[in-house]
């Protein structure tokens, strides 16, 4: 059977160009020009994105440039731990862990049976010197009555040593006149002298009253001083006495109570912490970059973590004189080895609000985020500015 070659390669060629004007049909259709709708919703959302990107950076220029932000802040408070100032077993404790107290409350006590001894020695002792002090002033008072004795015997004795000076110059005179013996002029003569020997006697006699008057009234101031050192005896003893008894300095939580009835305790040993609950304030560690505009006063916005849905406004209380490295139980010496600069912070007390404290929800050591408007604030008289 024979073949058309030529046929046959028209026939190819046919079926080639038909595939090949059939191709078109077959393959994928132009892309089509986007809808006006689609063109308007992305000219729209460009144009929201724009808006959008225009209020932030509006927001940014007006206020957000002058808010410098940290959230390495926590809430803090000045916590009083408890310590006992005498010795002695605890005797009570009349609160538990977490308790709310007020100031005066009574926290613990101590036996206080040494105590009471101790106070009633001392009250006694000076209750003996009192009864020495009165016997003292009595013996004063003799004294001060034999002084008058003695003066009383001066005058007496005067009066002698008067009447023997007479009856001598009359004895003279009728001597004289050979009217009376010479025995009789001796013995008035003798009766002088024995005068004249009682006004001597009469002296020492009220120099001796006088002497011993001094000597009683220096026992008395003797003893008054020394009854002193007896009173500052018992208010000590009263001291110890009421230091039994440890009560709150101020209203706040009782927490970390380390002792029960019957432990020993001493000056060293911590009893217990109070910390308050309307004198908390956080503590923020802002970086020395952020600082440059921030001043006391100034207004504060507070979010704390445990009520993130409430704001409050507290203000700038102050600045710490120094960064917190600074500070530290072992600050860093940058003077060896090798250097690596670290950007340092600097604590900033700010002031939480009372409608924040009110409830007494807030507790010491919560996490806060903090943004400081450094437009408001002033700095005090005795602080620099910053950089001069």
């Amino acid at each position: 059977m024979a073949f058309d070659t030529k046929a046959g390669s028209k026939a190819d060629f046919d079926l080639t160009d038909e595939g090949a004007t059939a191709a078109p049909e077959t393959g994928a259709a132009p892309a089509k020009r986007p809808s006006r709708a689609k063109r308007a919703i992305a000219l729209l959302a460009l144009l929201a994105g724009l808006g959008y990107g225009g209020k932030l950076a509006h927001e940014y220029w007006t206020d957000g440039r002058f808010f410098e932000t940290t959230d390495d802040a926590y809430v803090t408070a000045d916590f009083a731990t408890l310590s006992p100032e005498v010795s002695g077993h605890i005797s009570a404790v009349p609160v538990r862990e977490n308790q709310f107290v007020r100031a005066g409350d009574v926290l613990f006590r101590i036996e206080d049976g040494d105590y009471q001894i101790a106070l009633s020695q001392a009250q006694n002792q000076v209750a003996i010197h009192d009864q020495t002090l009165t016997r003292i002033t009595a013996q004063i008072d003799a004294a001060r009555a034999s002084v008058a004795q003695a003066e009383a015997s001066l005058h007496a004795a005067e009066a002698t040593l008067r009447n023997a000076r007479s009856n001598v110059e009359r004895a003279r005179s009728l001597r004289s006149s050979n009217v009376t013996s010479q025995a009789k002029l001796d013995d008035a003569e003798t009766s002088l002298e024995a005068a004249l020997a009682g006004i001597e006697q009469s002296h020492a006699t009220i120099a001796a009253a006088e002497a011993n008057v001094a000597v009683l009234q220096a026992q008395h101031t003797e003893q008054s001083i020394a009854r002193e050192g007896l009173e500052l005896s018992v208010a000590q003893a009263k001291r110890n006495l009421n230091r039994t008894v440890l009560l709150a300095p101020y209203d706040g939580v009782v927490a970390n109570v380390a002792v029960e009835t019957g432990d020993l305790v001493g000056s060293t040993s911590t009893l217990a912490a109070v910390v308050p609950t309307d004198a908390l304030y956080v503590e923020a560690n802002f970086k020395e970059t952020q600082l440059a505009h921030m001043a006391p006063g100034a207004s504060v916005h507070l979010k704390l973590d445990m009520l993130p849905d409430l704001e409050f406004e507290g203000h700038v209380v102050s600045l710490a004189p120094g960064t917190g490295a600074v500070f530290s139980l072992l600050p860093t010496d940058n003077a060896t080895g090798n250097f690596t600069k670290v950007v340092q912070r600097v604590p900033v007390r700010i002031s939480i609000p009372e409608e924040a404290l009110a409830d007494g929800r807030l507790r010491a050591g919560l996490s806060a985020e903090v943004s400081v408007d450094t437009r408001t604030g002033t700095l005090s008289a005795t602080e620099p500015e910053p950089g001069a």
